[in-house]
C-alpha cells in the first residue's frame, strides 16, 4: 500500500469511528433507550480530542461525531421534505445534509472550545461545561432545535432521578462528565486525578435513586379522569377542503359515547376550519360540553381577515369552573394559548419574499403563522390549570418554567406527528414530554392526531397510550400532584454558574501559564 495511502487511512480513522458512534449513539434515546451508550460514545469523542494535535482538528473531530448523531438520530425529518415538500430527492437530500451539517457545528465548537482551554487535569469538568455550553446554543440559535440532547437517554434510566433538582440540562453535564471521567483512566497522571473523577462519576449513578426524597412534590389527594381523543387524519387530506366536515363530524362523533369526564382533549388544529368560520361548529360544541359537565381543549387555527394574521391556537370550550352556568367558549374569548416558539419553515419562512419563490416546501400550507406571547396565562377547563405547549414547544424547559404558576396542575401538549410516517421521530417526541413531566412535577396530556397519544405520569412513566394510525379514545385517571420542584425553582442558573466558572478558570490557567 503506497505511503500517502497508508497517511490517509490513518487519518481518517478517527473520524469514521465518531461517524458510527455518533450515529450508535441514537439507540439511546426512544424507542430503543440503551441509555449507557453515550457514556462510551462521548468517551471515545472525548479520547481522541485529547489526542488531537490543535483545535481545528478537534473541531473536526467533534464535527463527525455530530454527522453521525444528527444524520442517524433526526433522518425522520427527511420524511416530512421528501413527502410533503415538493423537494426531488437529490433537493431533499442536500436541505437535509445541510441541516446536518449545521447542527453537527455545535459538537465541533465543543471540540475546538474544549482543546483550545486544554487543562489535562481538569478534562471531564471542562469538556462538560464546553458541551453544556454549546448545546444552550445549539438550543437558542434560530429560534433553537434542542432535539436529541444526551440527558433525554436517562428519561426512565440512568440519572432520571436528578431531574427534578437539575432538569435535562444539568442531567446531560453529568451524563458528559462520566464519560469523561471514564477516559481519565488511559491518561498518565496522579493516581488521585485518574480515578477521583471515576468515583465521583460511579458515586452519581449510584446515587441518583436515592434522590426522590428531594423533589419537591407530593401526590394530592385528587384525580382527574381525561379522554384524549386521536383521529388519525392522514397529512394530505388535512387542509382539503371538502374534508372539513368529515374530520370535524369524526371527531365529535369519537368524543360524544365519552363525553362524561373531567376534560376532553383533541390534538393539533384538531378542527381544521378556521375559527371564524367555524363558530357554528363551535357553539355547538360548547353547549354539548357544557351540558356533561365538562370541557373540550382543541387545537385550531385563528385568522384575522383584516390584518391577515394567523395563529396556532389552542381554545377551551364547556365549562370554566365545575360551577360555570354557560359555556365559556365566544369566538376571541382570553381562555386560549397562542403557539410562541414557530418552527422554520413549516410555521414560518425566514427571509420568506424569496425563500417562498425558490421551493414548494418553503410554501406549505399554514406556513406563517403570528407568534404568541412568550409568557401566556395557563388555560382553565372545568377548573383544572393547565401549562399549554404545541408541538414542537415541549422541547424547551425554559419556556415551561415562565409560564409555571402556582395553580398550574397538568402540562398538556398537543401535536401532528403524522408530518414523520412511521419513524422513530414521534417516540423521540414523547421522550422529551416525558422529561418536562420529571422536571416540574406534574402529570403530563399528550393528544395527536395519529400518534403518539399518551399520559404521563409526575414521576415521567407513560400511564397510558393509544396505538399509533388508528382512530382512538384514550381514557386514564390521573393523579394531581403539589409542590414544586428545585428545578422549577431555580432552572438552568446554578449550571449556568458552574460552567461559566470552569470555562473561566481553565481559561485564566492558561493565560497565567503563558505569562
Amino acid at each position: 500500500m503506497p505511503a500517502a495511502v497508508k497517511r490517509l487511512a490513518k487519518l481518517s480513522l478517527p473520524h469514521l469511528l465518531l461517524l458510527a458512534a455518533g450515529g450508535v449513539t441514537t439507540l439511546a434515546f426512544a424507542p430503543y433507550t440503551l441509555w449507557w451508550l453515550p457514556l462510551l460514545s462521548v468517551a471515545l469523542l472525548v479520547l481522541l480530542l485529547q489526542r488531537a494535535t490543535s483545535a481545528r482538528q478537534a473541531a473536526l473531530l467533534g464535527f463527525s461525531y455530530g454527522v453521525g448523531w444528527f444524520g442517524v438520530g433526526i433522518s425522520w425529518v427527511h420524511v416530512s421534505i421528501a413527502q410533503f415538500g415538493g423537494l426531488p430527492l437529490a433537493g431533499s437530500l442536500g436541505l437535509m445534509a445541510l441541516l446536518v451539517g449545521y447542527l453537527a457545528l455545535f459538537p465541533a465548537l465543543a471540540g475546538w472550545l474544549s482543546a483550545k482551554l486544554r487543562s489535562p487535569a481538569f478534562t471531564p469538568l471542562l469538556f462538560a461545561a464546553c458541551w453544556t455550553f454549546s448545546e444552550w446554543l445549539r438550543s437558542v440559535l434560530l429560534t433553537g432545535f434542542p432535539w436529541l440532547s444526551m440527558g433525554y437517554s436517562q428519561t426512565e434510566h440512568g440519572l432520571s432521578d436528578f431531574a427534578p433538582l437539575i432538569g435535562e440540562t444539568g442531567i446531560s453535564f453529568l451524563l458528559v462528565f462520566a464519560a469523561a471521567a471514564l477516559v481519565q483512566l488511559f491518561r498518565p497522571q496522579h493516581a488521585l486525578s485518574r480515578y477521583g473523577y471515576l468515583v465521583i462519576a460511579g458515586l452519581l449513578f449510584a446515587i441518583a435513586p436515592q434522590l426522590s426524597a428531594l423533589k419537591g412534590w407530593q401526590y394530592s389527594d385528587e384525580t382527574l379522569d381525561v379522554v384524549l381523543v386521536q383521529g388519525n387524519i392522514k397529512q394530505d387530506l388535512r387542509w382539503a377542503p371538502e374534508q372539513e366536515w368529515p374530520t370535524m363530524l369524526k371527531y365529535m362523533d369519537l368524543t360524544r359515547p365519552h363525553f362524561q369526564t373531567d376534560l376532553v382533549i383533541w390534538p393539533e388544529a384538531a378542527i381544521p376550519q378556521l375559527e371564524p368560520l367555524a363558530e357554528g361548529y363551535l357553539e355547538n360544541l360548547n353547549r354539548a360540553a357544557l351540558y356533561a359537565d365538562t370541557a373540550v381543549i382543541s387545537g385550531i387555527l385563528d385568522y384575522n381577515f383584516k390584518t391577515q394574521q394567523a395563529w396556532n391556537n389552542l381554545i377551551v370550550l364547556g365549562k370554566r369552573q365545575p360551577n360555570s352556568t354557560d359555556g365559556d367558549y365566544f369566538y376571541g374569548h382570553g381562555n386560549r394559548y397562542s403557539k410562541h416558539h414557530l418552527l422554520p419553515i413549516g410555521e414560518f419562512v425566514p427571509f420568506e419574499s424569496w425563500l417562498r419563490q425558490l421551493a414548494p416546501i418553503f410554501d406549505l400550507p399554514m406556513s406563517s403563522f403570528s407568534r404568541g406571547a412568550y409568557v401566556q396565562p395557563n388555560l382553565v377547563a372545568n377548573g383544572y390549570h393547565l401549562l399549554p405547549a404545541i408541538c414542537f414547544e415541549i422541547a424547551f424547559p425554559a419556556q415551561i418554567s415562565a409560564n409555571m404558576t402556582a395553580d398550574t396542575q397538568l402540562l398538556l401538549t398537543v401535536s401532528n406527528d403524522a408530518w414523520f410516517g412511521d419513524s422513530i421521530g414521534p417516540q423521540q417526541h414523547l421522550q422529551i414530554a416525558q422529561m418536562r413531566a420529571l422536571e416540574f412535577g406534574r402529570p403530563l396530556l399528550r393528544a395527536t392526531n395519529n400518534g403518539v397519544t399518551a399520559t404521563v405520569d409526575a414521576n415521567g412513566s407513560i400511564s397510558a397510550r393509544a396505538p399509533q394510525f388508528t382512530e382512538a379514545v384514550l381514557q386514564d385517571t390521573m393523579r394531581l400532584t403539589r409542590g414544586q420542584t428545585p428545578y422549577a425553582r431555580f432552572g438552568d442558573w446554578p449550571l449556568a454558574l458552574l460552567c461559566g466558572l470552569s470555562l473561566a478558570g481553565c481559561w485564566l490557567k492558561r493565560r497565567f501559564a503563558r505569562d
